[in-house]
Parts: C-alpha cells; structure tokens; sequence
C-alpha cells in the first residue's frame, strides 16, 4: 500500500484529536476510493460517448436555460 500525507485545516483536526477512537485514514480512504469509482464510472461514459465538445456545449446552454426558466417564475 502507498502512503499519502494530507493538510487539512486547524479546525478539522481539533475536531479528530477529540475522536481520536475513530480511524481516519480508513475513513479518507473510503471516500477517496468512492470518489474515484464515480470518475471510472464517468470516463467510462465519456468513452462511449460519440458527442462532441460543441454538442456537449449546447445541451449544457439548454439545460441551463431551462433551469432559468424553471425559476423565474418563482422569483416573480
């Protein structure tokens, strides 16, 4: 197994010391083993996918434009 050295905040280490029955590195690892099971999982998509960047553009301006739309009804 490879070792990694992390930073992490002042504050989020106060609140570790104070649970220090917990282990943490099994913690950061399994979210970092989740986090990368969700990229696997989304370059597996992209490796299927036969869409193009100005395709993948223009379904990103319409789904925003009906968000916008979708809301500002409620705003007025």
């Amino acid at each position: 197994m490879v070792n990694m050295t992390l930073a992490i905040p002042q504050d989020l280490h106060e609140v570790m010391k104070k649970h220090s029955e917990i282990k943490w590195s099994e913690i950061a690892r399994k979210a970092i083993r989740e986090y990368a099971q969700k990229l696997e999982m989304l370059d597996k998509l992209v490796s299927d996918s036969n869409l193009k960047k100005e395709d993948i553009d223009e379904i990103d301006h319409e789904v925003k434009k009906a968000i916008a739309k979708h809301y500002r009804k409620y705003a007025e």
